[in-house]
């Protein structure tokens, strides 16, 4: 079964039982805040305004935050670790880019 496909029956069943009615921004415009590009962008806007970030998304922010740290440090030593904490949320990024990618490829 396609990933739409899914989503509509969930939804569907999310509705008939009344968990979406009365939702907190009910009726409000999404959320403007970047959530990435491409297909994926609205699911996580829509899991933002219910308060659910994607991890993907919390890392993306980890890089950003901690290329600015990099960016500050003059001692060598200081960069160093800075650039071996970097490295390592990009790692763990780049798996739940994959993992996102891996999900998508099963199910189309």
């Amino acid at each position: 079964m396609k990933l739409d496909k899914i989503a509509e029956q969930q939804i569907r069943q999310a509705q008939l039982r009344g968990e979406l009615d009365n939702l907190a921004g009910a009726g409000k415009p999404l959320p403007t805040e970047d959530m990435g590009k491409g297909p994926d962008s609205i699911g996580y806007k829509i899991m933002a305004g219910a308060g659910a970030i994607p991890e993907e998304i919390k890392l993306r922010k980890e890089v950003e935050a901690q290329r600015a740290v990099l960016y500050e440090l003059v001692d060598p030593q200081e960069r160093k670790a800075a650039m071996a904490k970097l490295a390592e949320i990009e790692m763990r990024l780049a798996i739940q880019e994959e993992a996102r990618r891996s999900l998508h490829r099963h199910l189309s």
